[in-house]
This record gives structure tokens, C-alpha cells and sequence, in this order.
């Protein structure tokens, strides 16, 4: 799938979703959000690890300021930037991003939707939405805190941090830094892609669900335990201590 902002590669055991619009730092306007939608539903359609980057030396710079700037009351109560980060952080997959340079603003939230996060040691994380008199309402405000916690959250929100990535590094934003930022990604998918599909997609399930509700993890055990998947990976494991 190729588009005008956007570009899906089917890699075999994932998907390589890139942001092309390299020229705007990869500014995440209403096309985008659009394409990045049907990019989903191909997810969901056919489920894979994703891979998520952007074109050129920047991951996302923002959303389309100008775009913004005529957006209404309307438009916010629909949520659009919000409903598209939501949807990527619902995806039945797990997600890693290869953040370089900028990811600010709705660049950001972007990358806090993944599940993983690698970064350059140009990768910068921040949202200066306040400085143009709105907020970070695509996943800012709820979904920061919980990977940084609150007091690095505030910082970020209200007092305009922008973390480097040894900071994000430090506060668990990320998992690493890489000179090559996709390699390291793909290395990490590599792991992924040779677990068991349906017992990571559970896991991510329990994982995202609000709530502690240890009943849920032996239903979902209780499910995999009758799998003819983990019969054939625990036999392989004997056989090889053998």
C-alpha cells in the first residue's frame, strides 16, 4: 500500500508503515490520518507485527499546524487525531516504533500509541501544544503518564520538557538507542515475529485492559493452554534440553 502520505510494506512476518511526508518533518495532516486509517484496518484485516517510522531524519514534527489553526469546536469533540493514536494502540499486534529526530506534538502521541519505542540519539519527545493555546488531546494527557509516570509527564505537558532520547532512555519511554534506529527495530520484531501470535495478542489485551483482573489472565491461559501451539513449542523445548 502506498499512498500519498503514508507507505505499508508487507515484509512477510510484519509490516513496515512508514510517514512520508518528509519534506513538512512527516506533519500528520487530515490525508495522513486518513490513509493511516486504512493502513489499520489492513492490520487488523491480516495481523502482523508493525513497524512504525518515518521518511527522511524526523518521525513526526507535529500535526499540520495549519490545518489545525481552522479546526472548531466540531472537529475537537470528534476526536480525529485522538481516534486514529487510539486505534494504532488497540492494534491486536505489537507495535515498535523507530523514532529519529523530532516527535513532537501529535508526532509524539503517535509514538506513545506503539508499544515499544527505539530511538536515535536524535530522537526528541515533546508537546508544545500548550504554546499554541490547546492541548495534547490524542493521548498526551493519559496515555504520557502512564509510560513516564506523572511528575515527568507534568513536566513535559506544562512546563514545554522536551526529553533527548538519553532522558526518554533514563524514564523508560524507550527501550534503547541505536545509531540505526529501524535495525534495532527490526532485530526487535525478529524476537517477536518467533513467539506465539495468539499469546501475544492476549497478553497486549490483559496488559492494555484498565484495571487489575487476574480471572482474565486464567481465561486467556485457560485458552492457550488447549492450543495445539503451545503443545508443539513446549514439546520442542524438551526435546532440545534433551
Amino acid at each position: 500500500m502506498t499512498a500519498d502520505t503514508i507507505q505499508l510494506d508487507d515484509a512477510g512476518d510484519r509490516y513496515v508503515l512508514t510517514l512520508d511526508r518528509p519534506a513538512q518533518r512527516n506533519a500528520i495532516n487530515a490525508a495522513m490520518i486518513g490513509q493511516l486509517h486504512e493502513a489499520c484496518a489492513r492490520v487488523e484485516a491480516a495481523p502482523k507485527p508493525v513497524l512504525l517510522t518515518g521518511r527522511g531524519d524526523h518521525f513526526a514534527g507535529g500535526a499540520d499546524i495549519a490545518e489545525l489553526r481552522e479546526r472548531g469546536r466540531a472537529e475537537a469533540l470528534a476526536g480525529i487525531n485522538r481516534t486514529l493514536f487510539d486505534r494504532v494502540a488497540r492494534l491486536p499486534v505489537p507495535t515498535v516504533g523507530a523514532i529519529s529526530g523530532f516527535a513532537l506534538g501529535g508526532g509524539a502521541e503517535l509514538a506513545y500509541a506503539c508499544d515499544i519505542r527505539i530511538a536515535a540519539p536524535t530522537a526528541r519527545f515533546g508537546n508544545p501544544e500548550p504554546g499554541l493555546g490547546i492541548l495534547a488531546a490524542a493521548g498526551g494527557t493519559y496515555r504520557l503518564p502512564e509510560l513516564v509516570g506523572a511528575s515527568v509527564a507534568k513536566q513535559i505537558l506544562l512546563a514545554g520538557r522536551i526529553l533527548d532520547a538519553d532522558a526518554a532512555l533514563r524514564c523508560g519511554l524507550v527501550m534503547s538507542i541505536a545509531d540505526d534506529p529501524l535495525a534495532e527495530a527490526h532485530t526487535v520484531i525478529d524476537r517477536i515475529a518467533k513467539q506465539s501470535a495468539l499469546a501475544l495478542r492476549l497478553m497486549k489485551t490483559i496488559v492494555d485492559a484498565p484495571g487489575s483482573q487476574p480471572w482474565v489472565d486464567d481465561i486467556a491461559q485457560a485458552v492457550l493452554f488447549e492450543t495445539d501451539d503451545k503443545r508443539d513449542r513446549m514439546t520442542a523445548f524438551l526435546e532440545r534440553k534433551r
